[in-house]
This record gives C-alpha cells, structure tokens and sequence, in this order.
C-alpha cells in the first residue's frame, strides 16, 4: 500500500510545501542563473522514468549556453569551464535540483527513488536486462538509496544493483532513512564531483561512455 499509494500522497504534499516555502529561493536562482549568461532558466533533459516511460527532468541551468556543443558532452567535473559561478553554487547546494518538485507534482518523479537515467546512458532503455529493469518499477527520485552510496562516485552497473535493491525493499523507514542520510551528503558536499567515467568499458560504442553535460 505504501509503495503505490501512501508513497504519492506523500510525494504531492512534500511538492506542494516545498514550491511554497522555496519560492523565493527558487526567484533569486532564476534571476541569478538569468543574469549570469543568456539562455533558458530551465534546463530540460529526456530521462527514463517509471516502466521506461521517457520525461522530461527539470534543473536550474547550470552551464553556459549550448554547453554541449562548447565543449566534448562528457562528464563535468570540477574545473569544467562550461560551469558558471552561479552553477558552481547551485551544483554544490543543490539547488538545481529545486524545479524537480514540478517534476513531483506532475508524476513524473518521487522524492526518493532511483534517480532517471539518460535515455543513452548508461545505455538505451532496451538494453538493461530485466534484473536491472526492476529499478523502474518506481518512480525515479529526487535522491535515493544510490545517491547515499557514493552518489556520482559510484561505478553504473553498481549503482543499477542498489537501486534494484532499493525497489525490493521500498518502505516508509528506508525513505526516512535515505532522507536524512541525503541531508548530510548535501551539507558536506559529498561525492558531489563526477570524477571520471562510472561505466567500466566493455564492447560498447562510444555512446556509452559519455553523458550530459548537465548530468
């Protein structure tokens, strides 16, 4: 029951109060990232959400403009120059990740649940093995048992594998649980950085091996 009711209730409540109370944060981060460098606000990106429906992910731009096409579309990492000043501190408040409450209130995402991979990375949809397709039975999260594990630190099929685990063990305590535990990482900043490539090579194309810029 707490998986496929409670769980949404809780979900649209926690979007509702928290557009409320983060409006205004969420007004000086528009201004700011506007103000910075020309361009969209919003950042939009395709992801696999629930039962490998593809959606829309919602973040404050973080990069210059057509940072994808500036630059090689690999992992950012900490000296990226494609990062502005502004996406530097909202990358390390996470504050970026404030519009996903829209994605919340529309369905689209959980507060805790696997976070939605790209549509190519780690690998299309189609290519996950129907263990791994179990990470999917939920709605992705804002956080989730993976981001507490290592975060962006921690190698793909690794990551796949605790967010299975997190699927076949889905309960009210392990989601206060993971909550708190993401407070934490988020004050200290931890496993914040990409520091490389999280997918260890095989007889993959290319494709495999890179990921958004805004990632």
């Amino acid at each position: 029951m707490y998986k496929n009711f409670v769980k949404r209730w809780i979900d649209i409540l926690i979007a509702l109060i928290g557009l409320i109370f983060a409006s205004v944060i969420m007004l000086i981060v528009a201004v700011a990232v506007k103000i910075e460098s020309p361009g969209e606000v919003i950042f939009k990106q395709p992801r696999i959400g629930k039962n490998g429906k593809v959606f829309n992910i919602y973040k404050f731009r973080s990069m210059c403009k057509n940072a994808e096409k500036t630059g090689s579309g690999v992992y950012s990492n900490k000296n990226d120059s494609r990062v502005t000043k502004v996406g530097k501190f909202i990358r390390a408040t996470s504050l970026d990740e404030l519009p996903q409450l829209i994605n919340m209130l529309k369905g689209d995402m959980s507060l805790i649940g696997p976070r939605p991979p790209l549509t190519y990375h780690p690998w299309p949809y189609e290519e996950y093995t129907e263990h791994q397709k179990k990470m999917f039975d939920v709605r992705p999260g804002i956080t989730g048992w993976a981001q507490v594990h290592g975060r962006k630190q921690v190698e793909w099929h690794k990551r796949i594998e605790l967010n299975v685990w997190y699927v076949e063990h889905v309960s009210f305590l392990l989601d206060l649980k993971i909550l708190f535990m993401t407070v934490f990482k988020v004050f200290t900043n931890a496993d914040n950085e990409n520091v490389g490539a999280t997918l260890q090579k095989d007889n993959s194309t290319d494709t495999k091996e890179k990921v958004s810029s805004e990632l």
